[in-house]
């Protein structure tokens, strides 16, 4: 056990030293833009949820924060077969995930919080074609990943560009050796809707405490106003 949790630790490591290498792509957050975020829940049920659970939100939460209708939701988002109040799981069981990946795939509940949105966003479009890894691609954030490049077909694919340091082959950059079915700025998009949903369902009360945050900041405003009122009245005769 002891070994196995030392080797986990000196993978994440390694992990992070290589992408802390590069400069990360910036993700445009806004969870006040139910569109967006719609968007992003149908990218992820479509291309994610074939191996990733979401188990801390059911679709009725999703459609009631988002303001979808449910009938809209069942029909347009969640998978077929689903029910409102179900939580979103993949339906992919543990054993052929460990048959297929080696492992099983993580929930993605949290993925945002313990990654970060612009680590995510660079990670989705950071895929390029590597004949010598198992699932054919690698991944110029996450190095020797596991995880097949599941929005390819959207994107295209992409192909690495080296320089030398030190001697050494370096991975610069990825150029695209062919295209996808969306251009770069609409890819660009659907990557970052998807990392938008995301980012909410790492904390779906963030928009009511936006929401309520407006409403706070408006009564202290208020309140200053009045106390300031009172104060020029209680003491005018002193001044």
């Amino acid at each position: 056990m002891k070994n196995l949790i030392l080797i986990l630790l000196l993978t994440a490591s390694t992990i992070s030293l290589a992408s802390e290498k590069l400069e990360l792509d910036s993700a445009d957050i806004d969870l006040s833009d139910n569109k967006s975020l719609e968007r992003g829940a149908k990218h992820y049920v479509t291309y994610c949820l074939g191996c990733h659970s979401i188990q801390h939100i059911r679709y009725l939460r999703i459609a009631l924060d988002l303001d979808i209708d449910e009938k809209k939701m069942l029909k347009d988002i969640a998978p077929e077969g689903a029910g409102i109040y179900d939580k979103l799981q993949t339906a992919m069981n543990a054993h052929d995930a460990r048959k297929w990946f080696g492992i099983q795939p993580p929930d993605l509940s949290l993925i945002a919080r313990s990654r970060g949105a612009d680590w995510l966003y660079s990670y989705l479009k950071g895929f390029y074609t590597d004949s010598s890894k198992p699932l054919g691609v690698n991944n110029i954030i996450f190095p020797d990943v596991g995880m097949p490049n599941v929005l390819w077909q959207l994107q295209g694919e992409q192909k690495p560009v080296y320089k030398t340091v030190e001697g050494k082959p370096a991975l610069e950059k990825l150029v695209l050796a062919e295209k996808g079915t969306l251009s770069e700025k609409e890819f660009d998009q659907t990557v970052n809707d998807l990392v938008n949903f995301l980012v909410y369902v790492g904390e779906p009360m963030q928009l009511e405490r936006q929401k309520m945050g407006k409403f706070v900041i408006f009564f202290i405003l208020m309140f200053l106003t009045i106390a300031y009122l009172l104060k020029k009245e209680y003491w005018k005769d002193i001044h």
